[in-house]
Order: C-alpha cells, then structure tokens, then sequence
C-alpha cells in the first residue's frame, strides 16, 4: 500500500506536522509500521508451518513476563516493566527474522537435515519422558534373573554345554538370517513363516530373554540395537494373533522385566494396542487371524465353520494382564476377563472345553477335546493366571483345578504296560493318541499340584511323573532318541508314532519343560539325565554347520533334517535344558511364571495392588 494512503489515518491533526523535523519523525513511524506488518506476516506464515519445521526456523525462548506481586508491583513499575517487555519483543523479532533468512540461505538439503534431526531429538525425549503416553513406572528388577553357577561340577559342565548351543544356534542365525524370522541352517539362509505376515525378527525376539537368562549380554544388546532401529510393527499383512503374542508380545514383555530397557515396554504396549482389533466380533471371542493395518480379522477356513481355536483365544491373559500394568490401560485385561464371562455362560459336555467356538453365536463347534494341539495352553494359562496374581485370582484357579478333573476322568487312560497318556475325545469317543504337545501336561500337573487340596497333592504329583515317563518313553522307543510328533497306544503298539505324518520332530520343548519342572519339584536326578540324553541326541541329530535342524523321522537310522531352526528351539527349548541343570534360585517359581512360549513374566504381588505399575 502506498505510503500516501496511510498519511491521513496516521498524522495527529492536533500536532505540528509541517517543519521537516516533524516530517522525518512520522516516516520513520510509517516505516516502522510497515516493518511490523512484515515481522507479522512472517510469524502468521510461521504459525501455519509444521512443529518441526517451525522448531528449526525459530529457537527463540518465550517471551519472559512479569508474574511478580505485591507492593513492587506499583504504577510506575508496570510502566517500566511494559518497556522491557516491548524491548525484548523486538530482540526478539529481530534475532527471528535473521535466523529466518539465514535458514532460508541454507541448501533444502540442510534444511531437511535441521528438521529430521530437531524430530529425532523431540522422539528422544518423549521417549525419556515415557513416551507413547505411557505411566512412568518404578522399576525393580524381580529376584533371580541370572542364577550362580552349580556348585556340582557334572551339572556345571551340562549347563555350559547348553550356553555352548545356545551360542552356536544364535551365530548361526546372526551370520546366515540375521532380521528374517527363522533361520535354515542347512541351506544357511533366511525362512520366513506366514504366521508372522511380514513382521521380521522373531527369532531375535523369542531369544531375548534367553540371552539375558545365559548371561550372553555382548548378544542380548545386539539383539536389543535391532529391535530399536529395525522392529516394525506397521505393516500390511495377516499374522497370527496367538503366535505374535507367545512370541512378540511376551518375548518384550519378559526382555523388559529383565533388563529394564524401555524400548521393550514401548514396543510391546505398541504391538499389544495393534492386537486389540481382533476382539471385535459379536463375543469378544478373538479371531485368529488380524491384518494389523486394517484390523480386519478372520478365523481360519479349517476350524469347524470359521471358529476361534480354544488354545488361540485362551492363550493371551498372561500377557494382557501385564499390558495393562505397562500401559496403564485397562481395556487389555478387560478383553481377557471378557472370555471367561463367555466360556462361564457354556455348558461343557462332560466338563470338558471343545477346541472350537464360534465367535459370532458364542456356541461351541465341534465337540472335539484335546490337552494337546488347539487345546494346550488353554489350560496352562488358567492355572498360570492364578499363580501370577499371586494366588488371588480364585476363579482362574477353580476353572484349572475342575478341567483338571474333567480331564483325568475322561481322557486319562493306561496303557496295558501301564503308561499312563492322555487320548482326544472326538464327540464322546477316545481316540488313543497323544500328541508331543500334550507332554507339557506333566509339568503343567506338577506346578499345579501344591494348590489343589491337601488330599490330592499327592495323587497329582503321581499323575505329574507318570506322565513324564510316558513322554520320556516316546524318545526312548525311536531310532534317534528324539521323539516324534504324536505316538498312539492302539493296534498293539504303545508311545509309538505309527503315521508317517507323525514321526518328524521339531525341536519341540515340551517334553524338557516337564523334566525342568519335575526336577525343581522332586530333584529325582533322573530328570537331569533324561535331559542330558536329549542334549545328546540333539547334538548328534539336529546339529548342523549352520545352526539346529528339526528331523523328519525319529525312527530312520540317520536323520533327514527339515532344514528350519524354529525360534521357539531358543526361546524354549534351550532355555528348559539351561534351567533343567541351574539351581531354584534361578527364576524361581515363587516370583516368575512361564507363558507358554517360555518367557518369564514377573508374579504380580498382592501387596502392589494399590500401586499398580510397579511390579517387583
């Protein structure tokens, strides 16, 4: 705007305008003004700019204002105070303005260089301050982390030779498949499973805890680096919500509770929230299978008309008790309360919990039963529920200990040597086979056994070691002393694979876990030795230049590998062997509990029930 124009609205008729001294004054006024309205126009365009941008344009601190009181405060020095404050508006337009052009000098590359850096730092500390919103948290660091070496020098060297394959499967992995999920040790490459989508890393995940466990630290903090800057959990893919949350979820939850790194408590709350989607369905009954993008779910296509799997949906408390401590959000442990409402409002034939449930009706499938595969850890975790409430969930514990009983009364059977398994019921009627899976049972029965009534401890821990020696036989009875994938007690034949399709083995744990659980709770030493018989068979069998191969036949003279190191042969099964051969002192059962993927998560104490985001 011509400076004209603006002559009559800014000159003051009842002053003297016409000497040239009067003249200069009002110019320098007008230009003043016009000055301004730049300096204005310049903070407008500011203001509309991003966070980001705006924080590398302008570092100038907020303007400083008198909050003083009292008599100081007088006429007078308001007047003085409103003169520095107006003073130092103009340092301070100034000093933004030459910022500004010298920003604007500089190549878009540094500039685009001073922003990411600014939004790099401004991450920092929201990370310092919690991040993700998330409760600050005392944290203590539960007893028994690491464990001191056995004083017996046999169980010394055992306990080495496990950390020994430890670090072979973990080189293996890091030279030939370092970020893919899986390793193949044969072929020395890269395997990804689709149960993962396209999530990466679940090998360094799983095996997290492990590491800390075994006191491997130079290879825990290079898994903890990875998880940093590479874990990434926006992606556009279907996963397995059973699976990622075993695996992904309680592989950070316990790598947190063990470290007390941050990063792992960020990552798992941030997966955790991801997962809630799935519980979107009429019932609140989870769908198996998530696009973690869309949230879109889906069950898979087999299960008895699109049902959610008993073992899938009943395999998530522990974890999601934990997420809620972590985040403070009680939405995760209200999803997992929510599934008992439903299962308490069914009736259960003969006591039993068939393996699938519609999550759109609530009605049960196919009344099929099973301790073993879709069944499993369903059981495991009412049991585990109690325990890591520090026994105060009671109607986790009355739902294990009354499946407990439907269990032994319909399924349990004895062979006529007398091995004691545990056979699927298929609509009323028994089918004689028990799956490898099943062989946690013993353990699970065992850790139970102190908290069923006085008159059946015993009688429990009976039930505990039969089953051992049933699975233990099912190694016994094979070729390469592994044992396969299911074993039946029909057609003559007992704890012996007889389908092709069952005789392969995995790298499974199951059958360890129940020997580490026998040994801590009756230090029969003939639990160490059928452990240290199946480090030697795994040494023999499954040991590869490249890492661990699963076998496809137990029963063939010579192994023919698989060519895959599952990630639970980390997270689980050398884990079971290292602790088979530690001292109780090490995670001892009175302050961790295992999630069925082996991860230990702390004992929730009563006592902090008042204070909920501490947990020691």
């Amino acid at each position: 705007m011509p400076v004209a124009t603006l002559l009559p609205f800014t000159a003051t008729p009842s002053r003297k305008s016409a000497s040239p001294t009067s003249f200069r004054l009002t110019e320098k006024f007008i230009l003043l003004l016009v000055f301004s309205a730049f300096i204005t126009l310049c903070f407008g365009a500011i203001f509309f700019l991003p966070d980001s941008i705006s924080g590398v344009l302008f570092r100038s601190p907020p303007v400083e204002t008198n909050t003083r009181t009292g008599p100081e405060s007088s006429d007078s020095g308001s007047a003085g105070t409103e003169e520095r404050n107006l003073d130092k508006i103009r340092r301070d337009h100034e000093k933004a303005l030459l910022e500004a052009k010298d920003t604007l000098q500089k190549a878009p590359g540094v500039i685009k260089a001073e922003i990411l850096t600014v939004k790099s730092q401004l991450a920092n500390d929201r990370l310092l301050q919690g991040g993700n919103n998330l409760p600050v948290i005392s944290y203590h660091r539960p007893p028994g982390a690491t464990g001191h070496e056995p004083v017996d020098l046999e169980t010394r060297t055992r306990r080495a030779k496990v950390k020994q394959m430890m670090k072979h499967a973990w080189d293996g992995y890091r030279r030939y498949a370092w970020g893919s999920n899986e390793l193949r040790p044969v072929s020395k490459q890269g395997h990804s499973s689709n149960l993962f989508g396209s999530i990466k890393g679940a090998t360094i995940v799983d095996a997290l805890d492990t590491l800390f466990i075994m006191e491997m630290y130079d290879e825990f903090d290079a898994a903890t680096e990875w998880v940093e800057k590479n874990l990434d959990f926006n992606v556009n893919a279907e996963i397995s919500v059973f699976e990622v949350n075993i695996r992904f979820v309680g592989g950070l939850l316990s790598a947190y509770y063990l470290s007390g790194k941050e990063v792992f408590r960020r990552k798992a709350v941030e997966l955790g929230e991801k997962l809630l989607p799935a519980f979107k369905t009429p019932t609140g009954i989870p769908w198996a299978l998530l696009n973690l993008k869309s949230g879109i779910g889906r069950n898979w296509p087999w299960a008895s008309g699109g049902s959610s799997i008993l073992a899938e949906y009943g395999t998530l408390h522990l974890e999601f008790m934990h997420l809620s401590i972590l985040s403070g959000k009680p939405e995760f442990a209200q999803k997992v309360m929510n599934i008992r409402k439903v299962l308490n409002r069914l009736d259960k034939p003969q006591g039993l919990y068939p393996n699938y449930l519609n999550p759109n009706s609530g009605q049960w499938g196919q009344h099929h039963v099973s301790v073993g595969g879709l069944g499993d850890s369903f059981y495991e975790y009412l049991l585990k529920a109690w325990l890591m409430s520090d026994k105060t969930d009671e109607e986790g514990k009355k739902l294990y200990y009354d499946a407990l009983q439907a269990i032994e009364t319909n399924l349990m059977r004895k062979s006529s040597s007398g091995l004691t398994y545990i056979a699927e019921w298929k609509g009323g009627l028994l089918e004689h086979k028990m799956g490898h899976l099943t062989c946690f049972a013993g353990g699970m029965i065992a850790l139970g056994a102190d908290g069923a009534p006085s008159d059946k401890t015993g009688h429990q821990m009976e039930l505990a070691a039969e089953i051992a020696r049933t699975c233990h036989e099912s190694y016994a009875r094979t070729a390469l002393k592994l044992g396969p994938e299911a074993f039946r007690f029909d057609g003559g034949v007992e704890a012996i694979a007889t389908r092709q399709n069952e005789k392969y083995f995995i790298l499974r744990p199951e059958v360890i876990e129940t020997y580490m659980y026998m040994w801590r709770f009756t230090h029969d030493p003939k639990y160490r030795e059928w452990g240290w018989e199946a480090v030697q068979a795994l040494e023999q069998h499954c040991r590869v230049e490249g890492g661990y191969s699963g076998v496809r036949d137990v029963y063939a003279s010579s192994p023919n590998h698989d060519d895959v190191q599952q990630s639970f042969y980390l997270a689980e099964t050398l884990k079971y062997l290292y602790l088979l051969f530690s001292d109780d002192d090490h995670l001892p059962f009175e302050h961790w509990v295992f999630n069925t993927e082996a991860h230990p998560l702390p004992v929730i104490s009563k006592d902090k029930t008042d204070r909920p985001n501490e947990v020691e």
